[in-house]
């Protein structure tokens, strides 16, 4: 709904307009910062998907537990060096508030006895963690343990949404908060795309490999936003259709 984005937009620049503070953030550009707002809101919105209806219907637990694996073998630099208050805070609450979601989901009473495991069957471990894991070893950023780790997250971070559309393809209708999640994960995906061509212009270090992982991942979004952009254009503000 109207006022649901009207809330979304006041969160997501809420920081970019009134804190934006180096010495909170760091050493980090514009475009970032929208990314991980809108990372941070696709988070949330799944979170009050979740709670508003009390059931986790139409929402992928195997997707939830690729990105808590993602961010958990991401952030093993949280014990080794300081950043900034912004990078500790950031991450902490994407490993938090995804550890939640997968309780909810999994153990927690109304919410785990509504989750659709008939169709949240794709085989995760076997098709997605285990290339990811022989990519991580043989293509890494660098050979060293915290950077194979880092570049492994990469690798399955380009893939983790995966068992949702598939979940989303199988159900063929998306409930409102639902796309509204999906949605704000490929627009954070498409704010870190401006994020590496601000700094391939001299601003920064580029990672080919966060670039190239991050185009896989953008990809995989485009026939979802093509049917969401969609049923926005023509007023479809509850669910709407994905073809079979």
């Amino acid at each position: 709904t109207q006022s649901t984005w009207g809330r979304i937009t006041l969160f997501v620049f809420f920081f970019v307009l009134v804190g934006y503070s180096p010495s909170f953030f760091g050493d980090m550009n514009i475009f970032r910062l929208c990314g991980d707002m809108l990372h941070l809101l696709s988070i949330i919105l799944l979170l009050m998907k979740i709670r508003k209806s009390k059931n986790c219907a139409g929402i992928s637990c195997r997707t939830q537990e690729l990105y808590l694996l993602v961010f958990c073998t991401r952030y093993l630099d949280l014990f080794l060096y300081w950043v900034s208050l912004y990078n500790t805070v950031m991450k902490l609450a994407f490993i938090g508030l995804t550890a939640y979601i997968l309780y909810l989901m999994r153990f927690k009473a109304p919410y785990c006895i509504t989750y659709d495991k008939l169709n949240d069957s794709f085989p995760h471990w076997l098709y997605l963690v285990a290339p990811c894991a022989v990519l991580g070893l043989i293509l890494p950023s660098e050979y060293d343990l915290i950077e194979m780790l880092w570049s492994f997250s990469l690798y399955l971070e380009a893939v983790a949404i995966f068992p949702q559309l598939v979940m989303l393809q199988r159900l063929g209708e998306v409930e409102n908060l639902t796309s509204h999640y999906v949605g704000a994960l490929g627009a954070y995906r498409f704010f870190y795309i401006l994020n590496w061509i601000y700094k391939s212009f001299g601003h920064g270090h580029v990672s080919w490999l966060a670039g190239f992982t991050g185009l896989i991942q953008t990809v995989l979004y485009v026939d979802f936003f093509y049917y969401y952009f969609q049923s926005r254009t023509h007023g479809q503000n509850g669910k709407f259709t994905l073809p079979a």
